[in-house]
């Protein structure tokens, strides 16, 4: 073959491996949710006349979110506030894309987040929405009000920035007055040990700005710029790292620098609420004057640290025995609970900011807060209010340490504070999908999984799919709770080449954060009834109920009653008495331990039944229908848990019995009407009524433990299961009882909760 040939050959060679080359320090490798090499964007910055006033924007105030806050204007050296006189959606508008997100959500007048300082620059804006900068609506006059800081405008911008923005500063002379505004941020792993982690722990820090990835020069970087840039992407905490690695590589491939060095005090929850740094001092040779880029190194909490046997936790557990949050769709994110006194309790939302809210977040091993929730956004707790007024200066360890009001007077559980917390990007996600749904909520459930060398989309058996398998998908895709578990989908038509099943035997605790966490079958796999119309299927919301049993009126309305069994015989029917009575003559008494239970929905959506109403079961003995053949399981116990007696409501109408001021009925069980639980109400089974009790007639006088169990089979999805077993102590002397110590599961410390012998609390993790 002549020369001339062989050389485009060997040219087209060199260039392949000079690609592969440089890939291994790009994008190749980088886990799921991490952008693609950037191709840049079309963005403009704005043209500004030269007699337009020169500002800069900033959100500020009591936060709960990063991307929201009191509206606050640069002008003259000094920062001031935007009075909320016709201020609307079209100048909240300018002010979010001035600051780089996308659009506005909303905004809020009255000083919602706290009154401001210094002038009112802007009074009566009127904005059409279209403006490059807050300084070009028509307003009185830039400094011209005749409001106070109580008419302060607050606004809430999307999470999403503007694609290609790019930071310009009109006051080169203010800059350590300004805020971080880049279109992203983002660690890029270097080493290739680090690479093939997922979470990426360590690596560069870079900026998008203007569409392009930069460098941060490290000339004036500290530890607390590396402690908010760890809790952005959420790991708790930062480490040293070798320093000598990343000075090779430095000088193998030119960094390219952002303009500006950064400047955190460290205890922000994301990047944005950091002041912007000088201008950085970059040599002609692209490196920054005494220093290299910035390399972060950071520790993850223990549900996301590597294990030498999985290579991660397989499901959340609390770290931290103080603090706990429940109610949450997914982990990182909930109701926050405390333990005082052996008892747990919730915190009141007066004061609640991103500032507690981020401390509580790294206690638990996450890292900063994505958002504080007030208003029991993630319903409500029961118990008491144990914190009021949290105020938290971002360093604490816990958020026991942080002041607060010990008085709660005027709080109660509609204002129980939440948190949604950063965590680490695991690529769960990346591995699940839900195909062939009329929505992005439902579906089909298909896997990701390796046969044969090669990874290959399939259908998960259904044999045994149930609540507790579709909470963890819904978890896994970030689409919140399970609303039902279906174990046929031929009514979806998933894609066909995912037709063959990939997983088989799949029984999940409801605890963990992948499918692939769960039991399973492994690469054997047992099927009989096979994948396509027969596969596993789903369908996600955002809410769900959650069951709560009053303690305190099992305990006050527990009485003992001789009935005769000529007065039993629709219980006799319903297999409400024990085994014994088959025998029992006509005249003969039973001995019954009657009780009310009042079970709350204490949730974000209505409880309602599995079952349609064309399958709800009509009973002559209570002349209404039956829409949950178990909805309550009724135990008693001996003190080393063995089963002495049980109680059997064979079935249950479920209605709205009474509601929280303001809250209206919804459900009744008459004329064949709607049944269920509203969110804010309660039902009632009254101790006078049939199957309301246990029987008692063989029980030999002694010390028990007395049970009840709401929900038992998991048929209606819950946000917490934990708490829908109630127990009390229990005493009998034959002629008497006494019910007392009655609490709910998961309500009381571990060594409290270990005087109860025998008795788990969430029966739901031992499955």
């Amino acid at each position: 073959m002549p020369a001339t040939q062989r050389l485009p050959r060997c040219t087209v060679l060199l260039l392949v491996l000079l690609e592969l080359a440089l890939a291994q320090y790009e994008h190749l490798g980088y886990p799921p949710g991490y952008p693609d090499p950037e191709v840049p964007e079309q963005y403009t910055a704005p043209q500004l006349a030269p007699d337009t006033p020169r500002i800069q924007l900033r959100l500020a105030g009591d936060k709960r979110k990063h991307n929201e806050g009191r509206v606050e204007v640069f002008y003259n050296g000094e920062w001031g506030t935007v009075c909320d006189d016709d201020f609307n959606l079209h100048a909240a508008q300018v002010v979010c894309r001035e600051l780089g997100y996308l659009e506005a959500v909303s905004w809020s007048p009255s000083a919602k987040y706290g009154k401001g300082d210094g002038p009112i620059w802007f009074d009566n804006l009127h904005c059409s929405g279209k403006e490059r900068t807050l300084a070009l609506c028509p307003s009185n006059g830039i400094g011209v009000s005749d409001c106070k800081h109580t008419e302060d405008v607050g606004v809430v911008c999307s999470d999403k920035r503007i694609p290609g923005f790019k930071f310009v500063n009109t006051l080169p002379n203010h800059v350590e007055n300004l805020d971080i505004q880049v279109e992203d941020v983002r660690i890029r792993a270097i080493l290739s040990s680090y690479r093939k982690r997922i979470p990426v722990t360590e690596g560069y820090v870079e900026v998008k700005d203007g569409g392009k990835w930069k460098q941060i020069c490290n000339s004036e970087w500290n530890q607390l710029n590396s402690r908010v840039i760890c809790g952005m992407f959420g790991f708790p905490g930062e480490r040293k790292y070798n320093a000598r690695v990343y000075k090779m590589f430095a000088r193998r491939r030119k960094p390219t620098y952002w303009d500006y060095s950064v400047n955190c005090t460290g205890n922000e929850a994301h990047l944005s609420s950091c002041k912007l740094g000088q201008a950085t001092a970059v040599k002609s040779n692209e490196t920054c004057s005494g220093g290299l880029p910035v390399v972060v190194s950071c520790v993850p909490g223990r549900a996301f640290a590597p294990t030498s046997m999985t290579g991660f936790r397989k499901a959340f557990r609390q770290e931290q025995p103080l603090v706990r949050l429940r109610g949450g769709a997914i982990v990182g994110e909930g109701r926050v609970e405390v333990l005082k006194n052996g008892e747990w309790g919730t915190i009141c939302d007066d004061h609640w900011s991103l500032l507690s809210a981020t401390v509580v977040c790294r206690e638990l091993g996450f890292g900063t807060a994505k958002e504080a929730l007030s208003g029991g956004r993630l319903g409500q707790g029961m118990g008491p209010v144990h914190m009021n007024e949290v105020q938290c200066s971002g360093f604490e360890k816990s958020i026991t340490e942080c002041f607060f009001n010990k008085e709660a007077l005027g709080c109660s559980h509609e204002e129980d504070a939440a948190v949604r917390c950063n965590v680490p990007a695991m690529g769960f996600q990346e591995s699940l999908r839900l195909s062939g749904g009329r929505n992005p909520y439902e579906g089909r459930v298909e896997v990701l999984m390796e046969r044969n060398g090669s990874l290959v989309w399939g259908t998960v058996c259904s044999d045994g799919w149930g609540t507790m398998e579709a909470m963890v998908v819904c978890r896994q895709l970030g689409l919140g709770f399970a609303s039902n578990a279906f174990q046929e989908t031929w009514y979806w038509p998933g894609e066909v080449g995912a037709d063959a099943v990939v997983m088989s035997g799949v029984r999940c605790s409801g605890t963990e954060m992948s499918l692939s966490h769960c039991l399973h079958h492994g690469d054997h796999l047992t099927c009989p009834k096979g994948g396509g119309r027969n596969a596993a299927g789903v369908s996600c919301s955002e809410t769900a109920p959650d069951l709560v049993l009053n303690p305190q009126v099992v305990e006050q309305t527990t009485y003992m009653e001789d009935r005769p069994m000529f007065m039993l015989q629709c219980a006799y029917e319903e297999n409400c008495l024990s085994s014994t009575s088959n025998q029992a003559p006509a005249n003969s008494y039973r001995r019954l331990l009657r009780f009310s239970s009042q079970i709350h929905n204490n949730g974000q959506s209505d409880f309602r039944p599995k079952a349609g109403r064309h399958s709800w079961v009509w009973h002559d003995c209570h002349r209404h229908y039956h829409s949950m053949e178990v909805f309550t399981i009724y135990d008693l116990f001996s003190l080393n848990g063995t089963k002495v007696a049980e109680g059997h409501k064979a079935s249950f109408c479920l209605e709205d019995s009474e509601c929280d001021e303001g809250i209206e009925k919804r459900y009744e069980c008459a004329n064949f009407g709607e049944q269920g639980i509203t969110v804010g109400c309660w039902d009632t089974y009254r101790h006078d009524i049939d199957c309301q009790w246990i029987d008692i007639t063989e029980l030999k006088p002694g010390d028990y433990i007395f049970q009840i169990i709401i929900n038992p089979n998991y048929e209606v999805p819950e946000s917490d299961y934990s708490n829908n077993i109630m127990k009390c102590r229990c005493r009998y002397d034959g002629h008497r009882v006494w019910m007392y110590s009655c609490h709910n599961g998961g309500s009381l410390s571990t060594e409290t909760e270990q005087t109860f012998p025998g008795l788990l609390n969430n029966q739901v993790t031992h499955r």
